[in-house]
């Protein structure tokens, strides 16, 4: 899993079918409180994350299952929104 902080979304009017009513969000990484130079694009299927929100993401074979389809051309997806109270 990894961690990151939302920055934007990105919208895309043309894509797969498969990828039709999903979310796209562009997320800043990060390696425990601080943020990298490292960015990555991931699916917010069902968590509806917002920008300046952390977020828990996972990627590969994982992200395809995530969102119950082992062949869509997913490589990241938001799983979770980081608690900030604990």
């Amino acid at each position: 899993m990894l961690k990151g902080k939302v920055i934007g979304n990105i919208v895309s009017t043309n894509k797969f079918d498969s990828l039709r009513g999903f979310k796209f969000l562009e997320i800043n990484l990060m390696e425990g409180d601080a943020k990298t130079d490292r960015y990555i694009i991931a699916v917010d299927r069902t968590i509806s994350a917002g920008i300046g929100e952390e977020v828990l993401i996972v990627t590969g074979s994982s992200a395809r299952a995530a969102v119950g389809d082992m062949n869509a051309p997913i490589d990241a997806v938001v799983v979770g929104i980081i608690d900030k109270n604990q």
